[in-house]
């Protein structure tokens, strides 16, 4: 049963260098797959691979490939739900990035504020509908820089992708790296657990 849960790891002492180098290049093909793929959906403004679709395959992928491997059912369930928390969380991420690399900073207009705490709105949260100094209304409500002192006709400061691949936002997107750092402590997660789940998968001893 101990082996069926975490792998039969039948060795002594420490796993061959060879089995280590093995799990850290399977962990790392597939996170770098999983930040490829989503980066490039929402750069590119493919709507599958945007919303994190080409992700969630990867993870599956890998999942089979550990079990195939021998591995124990429980890493291999830490490893497939690192791998889709990872594909879940990089369009936030991959947004941050495009909008950072060629957003451009413009100012808007308020039109309309909404929500408030106990409007049912997420987490209390004010939305402001808006619109360019041209009078063009934005397709997305804004929060960041909405609050409950903001009132209609005054001034916001937006980022928008000129391609359109992602919605504008308010404020610069400099200053909100928390999808960015979550990427990155996933991604150290989940080369991690294929670590170990591929160290653990291999008989080194055959069974007498």
């Amino acid at each position: 049963m101990r082996a069926f849960v975490w792998g039969p790891a039948e060795f002594v002492g420490l796993p061959p260098r060879w089995l280590v180098v093995e799990g850290i290049l399977v962990g790392a093909l597939a996170t770098t797959a999983i930040i490829g793929v989503g980066t490039a959906g929402v750069w590119a403004g493919h709507p599958a691979l945007a919303a994190g679709e080409g992700g969630l395959v990867i993870a599956a992928a890998l999942a089979l490939y550990l079990l195939i491997t021998g591995a124990g059912r429980a890493l291999v369930g830490i490893a497939a739900t690192l791998g889709l928390c990872l594909a879940l969380l990089m369009p936030q991420a991959a947004a941050w990035l495009v909008l950072t690399q060629r957003g451009e900073v413009r100012p808007v207009v308020v039109t309309l504020v909404e929500g408030g705490p106990g409007t049912g709105i997420e987490d209390g949260r004010y939305l402001c509908s808006v619109t360019s100094r041209a009078g063009v209304p934005l397709s997305a409500r804004i929060w960041r820089g909405c609050g409950g002192s903001t009132r209609p006709g005054d001034v916001l400061t937006v980022v928008y992708d000129p391609k359109g691949a992602v919605l504008p936002r308010g404020v610069a997107p400099g200053a909100d790296r928390g999808p960015l750092l979550g990427v990155a402590a996933l991604a150290v997660a989940l080369v991690t657990g294929c670590t170990l789940a591929v160290v653990r998968s291999f008989r080194l001893i055959p069974p007498s």
